[in-house]
C-alpha cells in the first residue's frame, strides 16, 4: 500500500474511532438523562408542589395557581419531571463530555480542566438553590403585593414553571462567572490588568443584569451583590492560576539552563 494511501487510511480509522467513541459517550448521557428523568417523573407532583411554594406562601389571600390548560396539570409537572432529570444527570453529561475530549488534552490541560468542570457544576447548583432560597421569596413577595386593590392573583401553572425555569438557568448561568473569568485569562482574551481596571464597567453591567432578571430593587441588589462578589473570586482564582504558570515557566527555564551548563 503506499504511504499516502495507508496514512489516509490510518486517518478515516482515527476519525471512525472517534466517531464512535462520540456516540457511546452521547448514548451513555441520555440514559443517565432518560432514568433520572424517569425517577423525577415518579415524583412530578411533590417536585412541582416544593417549586411552587415560593410563590404558593407570597400569594395574598384569595391568591392561587390555577389551571387555563385542559392537560396542564399533567403536563406542567412533567415537564419539570424531565427538566430535573436533565439537572440531575448534568454531572454524568459532563463527565461524558470530559471522557471524550480528555484523551486529546496534555496533561497539564487536563489539571487544569477538570477543576473548571467540578466548580462549573457546583456552582451552577449553587445559583440554583440561591435563586430558590434566597430570590424567588423576595421576589414573589414582592410582586403579588404589588398588584392594585381588588385584583386577584391567580398565575397559570405553565406560565409559572416556564418563568421560574428561565430565572433557574440565568441565575444558575451568571454563577459560573469565575469559571469564565478563569477560562478568558488562561486563553489569553483578557488580562487580569484589564478586568481589574473596568470593575466600575463590570458592576455597572452586572446591575443592568440583574435588572433584565428581575423588576424589583430589592431583588436586584440580592442578585448583583452575589453576581459580584463571584466576579472578584474569579479575578482571584485567575491571578493564583497566573502565579502558578510563571513559577511553572520559571523551573522550566531553570531546568534547561542547568541542563545546558
Amino acid at each position: 500500500m503506499p504511504p499516502t494511501a495507508e496514512r489516509e487510511a490510518m486517518a478515516e480509522g482515527t476519525l471512525i474511532s472517534h466517531l464512535l467513541e462520540l456516540r457511546r459517550r452521547l448514548l451513555n448521557a441520555t440514559i443517565a438523562v432518560v432514568l433520572c428523568s424517569l425517577v423525577c417523573m415518579v415524583y412530578a407532583n411533590w417536585l412541582f408542589e416544593q417549586v411552587a411554594q415560593p410563590l404558593i406562601k407570597s400569594l395574598p389571600e384569595g391568591g392561587q395557581l390555577i389551571s387555563t390548560g385542559v392537560a396542564a396539570p399533567v403536563f406542567a409537572p412533567f415537564k419539570l419531571a424531565l427538566y430535573c432529570g436533565i439537572f440531575l444527570a448534568m454531572p454524568v453529561i459532563l463527565y461524558q463530555l470530559w471522557a471524550f475530549i480528555a484523551p486529546g488534552l496534555y496533561k497539564h490541560e487536563r489539571r487544569f480542566a477538570l477543576p473548571l468542570v467540578i466548580s462549573s457544576i457546583v456552582l451552577f447548583y449553587a445559583g440554583i438553590a440561591f435563586a430558590y432560597f434566597a430570590v424567588f421569596p423576595l421576589l414573589f413577595t414582592v410582586l403579588t403585593h404589588a398588584a392594585p386593590a381588588g385584583v386577584r392573583i391567580m398565575t397559570d401553572i405553565s406560565e409559572y414553571l416556564d418563568f421560574v425555569l428561565v430565572m433557574f438557568l440565568a441565575i444558575g448561568l451568571a454563577f459560573e462567572i469565575p469559571v469564565a473569568i478563569v477560562l478568558l485569562v488562561a486563553t489569553g482574551l483578557v488580562r487580569i490588568e484589564s478586568l481589574s481596571a473596568n470593575r466600575g464597567y463590570v458592576l455597572f453591567g452586572i446591575c443592568v443584569q440583574s435588572a433584565v432578571i428581575v423588576p424589583d430593587v430589592i431583588s436586584l441588589v440580592i442578585i448583583a451583590i452575589p453576581m459580584y462578589a463571584l466576579y472578584e473570586i474569579g479575578m482571584i482564582m485567575a491571578r493564583v492560576l497566573a502565579r502558578k504558570k510563571i513559577a511553572e515557566r520559571q523551573a522550566e527555564d531553570a531546568a534547561e539552563k542547568a541542563k545546558d551548563a
